[in-house]
């Protein structure tokens, strides 16, 4: 782990750099229609989702010191810059995009990854924004809230983006009623 600026905004340059040239380079090699190209994009940001939720809740959360010990400080210091060196994202990224050429079309597969990694730096701002801006409007504020009620109940809300995986796997936290 890195707690410096600099690496956690490297990592957003470089990993917004690489999602670019993976949807333009998918878009150039993609030989199926616009539908089939939103399609691997929409498949993407969907297998994003999964992959933050799975991350946060069985290796953020477990007893594997390389993830464990990361993520606690992040819950013990939520404003930190904490974050993975700034090319380790984009070099697992890149193997993953590999592996999609293998088994699918070249064009499908990177709009698929380069999906994957815009899912993974939308997830990044918005922890980022989360936890260092104060929200007015209501719907952002219970969006932050959502999050902010993980690091109170740490065995629920684990995603940030989405809370589909919460729900459809029983983890989202429900507010339980006062007793009189």
């Amino acid at each position: 782990m890195s707690r410096t600026r600099t690496n956690y905004w490297a990592e957003l340059g470089v990993d917004t750099m690489l999602g670019g040239l993976l949807v333009v380079e998918g878009w150039r090699l993609h030989a199926g229609s616009r539908w089939t190209a939103l399609l691997a994009v929409g498949l993407g940001l969907f297998a994003f989702s999964f992959i933050e939720y799975f991350f946060h809740r069985w290796m953020f959360h477990t007893r594997v010191p390389l993830f464990e010990q990361g993520h606690r400080t992040h819950h013990e210091q939520p404003l930190g810059y904490d974050s993975l060196p700034f090319f380790l994202p984009a070099v697992v990224l890149l193997t993953l995009a590999g592996m999609f050429a293998l088994v699918m079309p070249t064009g499908f597969a990177l709009l698929m990854a380069g999906a994957i990694t815009f899912g993974y730096i939308i997830y990044g701002l918005s922890h980022f924004i989360i936890h260092h801006v104060r929200f007015k409007q209501p719907w952002l504020r219970r969006w932050a809230g959502a999050h902010h009620v993980h690091h109170y109940h740490p065995d629920s809300n684990f995603g940030l983006t989405t809370p589909l995986w919460d729900v459809l796997l029983g983890t989202r936290y429900v507010r339980q009623a006062r007793k009189h």
